[in-house]
């Protein structure tokens, strides 16, 4: 009789610490579960507010060496958004003063003028500033810029955003192409300054 009771009552504590096993193993899978959909979750947001905040890129961006004086930034920018946004304004330690240029046609002969109103990078677009357009002019550069060198430049946009930009510094071999001016030009607000042969040029070294 007492042999009996010693067997019934084995059986159920092994029944008993089954069933505990068990419930701890679904736990533990209902909580394994869990985890990998809030990290997903996590990383999805995470992504989105990546994409948001790189509304506005740049590609290609190039200097062009210069010992002194003045020189030109070139570079290519992109906006992913449904409106369209100008750069207003570039600051950068390498020169004491910086402007946004354009070239015109003027007594059949292109000339570099400051370009009013900034530069237009339209929604879903993008605007190239390369040789013989519109660009980042260095007015006042601040020390020798060498080839390989990185400027890093400011950007700023209408729309309150901005972008570090570090572009590369690269003797440039276009055709009769040069960006200085006389002294009066440079140090002044810029007048039109011939620029013949500029618009032949690109971006190779």
């Amino acid at each position: 009789m007492s042999s009996s009771r010693t067997r019934a009552g084995a059986r159920f504590a092994r029944s008993a610490a089954l069933g505990a096993a068990t419930v701890a193993l679904l736990a533990a899978c209902g909580t394994a579960t869990a985890d990998p959909q809030a990290a997903s979750t996590s990383a999805a947001a995470v992504v989105s507010g990546s994409a948001s905040t790189s509304a506005l890129a740049y590609r290609d961006a190039w200097v062009k060496t210069a010992p002194s004086g003045m020189t030109a930034a070139f570079l290519t920018l992109t906006n992913t958004t449904d409106a369209d946004d100008q750069l207003v304004s570039v600051s950068t330690a390498a020169s004491r003063m910086v402007q946004l240029h354009e070239m015109v046609m003027k007594d059949g002969a292109m000339v570099m003028q400051q370009k009013s109103g900034g530069i237009v990078v339209p929604a879903h677009g993008s605007a190239v500033l390369e040789p013989g357009g519109d660009h980042i002019m260095l007015m006042d550069v601040a020390a020798p810029i060498v080839a390989g060198d990185d400027v890093v430049l400011t950007l700023t946009f209408r729309s309150g955003s901005s972008l570090e930009v570090h572009a590369v510094a690269k003797d440039y071999t276009g055709a009769g192409e040069s960006y200085q001016a006389s002294p009066s030009a440079s140090a002044a607000s810029t007048d039109d300054m011939d620029m013949s042969g500029s618009d032949s040029m690109s971006s190779g070294s």
